[in-house]
């Protein structure tokens, strides 16, 4: 498995998402002069598809941070496992390759990880905070959220799942952790802050992961999978990916984590099913800027424009519109002619973003929702018919 470290530059939002970026998944690799023990690899532990509330002791948060910190470890570290994952080398023997986190989901033996931790491996321990070691399969995986569900038959006695916590209440600046196994050193924890809410990052696909977490809480190579907590012990993100320069893999301040809202919704069902149906729009987009409110005189400011259409799918069936030609605007080239959304379902849409976040979180593929648009000045509802998204968009 590739150590996929990614350089996360500048983006370009769609419906389709497309990214042209890279961003470091924050796995690692294992070689033979690794100078630490081999930990098992990262893979998704996902939850039953109704699991019981999960009731643990409160973390002291009265008393010092130092306090918290402390009581929080050890009340939450017995649920982080670390990951060994192995694949099969060039003379067909069965190799350990890298190494990451993850998490207990639920009391039936589910494990939460990230999906890039296991595609294509061909074996998986999981090793506890006790050292116990474990064989696990995998129950399912979903590139679009790079979120992935593993399973083993037996856990450790005295380990509880790990509740999840709620995107409602965090703000910038709150104090989070991250608890993992970077470079190999497990049961390892990292403290920082919520630097950034609303982000969208890359997926395993063209798509991409809305409402994303930024933090500078040390996330590194092996912290994939891992769970981001809030000072209350509860799963506010899953560690998943670092800005990096210059092909560097090492954190520099700027982690990013699967955001709760996406992991209450996509592993219940991979737990069920092993895969999750994403509804797809069609279309390629952004936000609007000063040159195209000018340049098409739109009556509004904020809004999601459409400047690509993609053939064959569900906005062009609506009869949806990109951008059409190019105009001027103080000597700079600007594609005009796309539609407008300003709301979705009666839902104020101020960005491209607030289009995603709606189209992915609040519905279901088959579901028709109902888009308020601009077009030549005018302002028009138009219904589409969500579809599932396609394994590849022309």
């Amino acid at each position: 498995m590739p150590n996929k470290m990614k350089i996360h530059n500048k983006r370009t939002f769609a419906f389709v998402i497309v990214f042209f970026a890279v961003v470091s998944l924050a796995c690692s690799m294992l070689t033979p002069s690794t100078p630490v023990p081999v930990a098992p690899a990262v893979t998704l532990v996902v939850a039953t598809v109704e699991p019981a509330p999960v009731q643990l002791p409160a973390v002291n948060v009265t008393g010092s941070e130092e306090q918290a910190l402390s009581s929080l470890y050890a009340l939450v570290n017995p649920s982080v496992v670390n990951f060994t994952l192995y694949t099969v080398g060039t003379d067909n023997t069965v190799l350990p390759t890298s190494q990451a986190s993850g998490f207990v989901y639920d009391g039936e033996g589910h494990i939460v990880t990230n999906a890039h931790v296991v595609q294509g491996v061909q074996q998986i321990d999981i090793t506890f905070s006790d050292g116990s070691i474990r064989a696990a399969q995998t129950v399912g995986q979903d590139p679009h959220s790079d979120l992935a569900v593993v399973h083993v038959e037996d856990m450790p006695a005295n380990v509880k799942p790990l509740p999840l916590g709620s995107m409602q209440g965090l703000s910038v600046g709150q104090t989070v952790v991250a608890i993992g196994n970077p470079f190999g050193f497990a049961g390892t924890l990292t403290r920082g802050i919520i630097s950034g809410l609303g982000r969208t990052i890359p997926a395993q696909t063209l798509f991409s992961i809305p409402q994303s977490i930024q933090t500078d809480a040390s996330i590194n190579p092996g912290n994939s999978g891992g769970p981001l907590l809030n000072l209350q012990g509860q799963v506010i993100g899953i560690n998943d990916m670092i800005e990096t320069n210059n092909g560097n893999s090492a954190n520099s301040g700027v982690g990013f984590a699967i955001p709760v809202s996406v992991i209450e919704k996509v592993i219940p069902v991979l737990i069920d099913k092993g895969k999750y149906d994403w509804s797809w729009l069609g279309v390629r987009g952004g936000d609007l800027d000063l040159g195209l409110i000018k340049a098409m005189n739109l009556p509004v400011d904020k809004g999601a424009y459409l400047w690509q259409i993609t053939a064959g799918g569900p906005a062009e069936a609506a009869g949806l519109k990109g951008a059409s030609q190019t105009a001027d605007y103080e000597g700079r080239p600007v594609d005009v002619g796309g539609d407008v959304v300003t709301a979705i379902d009666g839902n104020q849409v101020e960005s491209f973003d607030d289009l995603l976040v709606y189209i992915a979180l609040q519905t279901s593929p088959g579901q028709e929702v109902t888009l308020t648009i601009v077009r030549d000045g005018k302002f028009q509802d138009v219904k589409v018919t969500l579809a599932p998204r396609p394994d590849q968009v022309e």
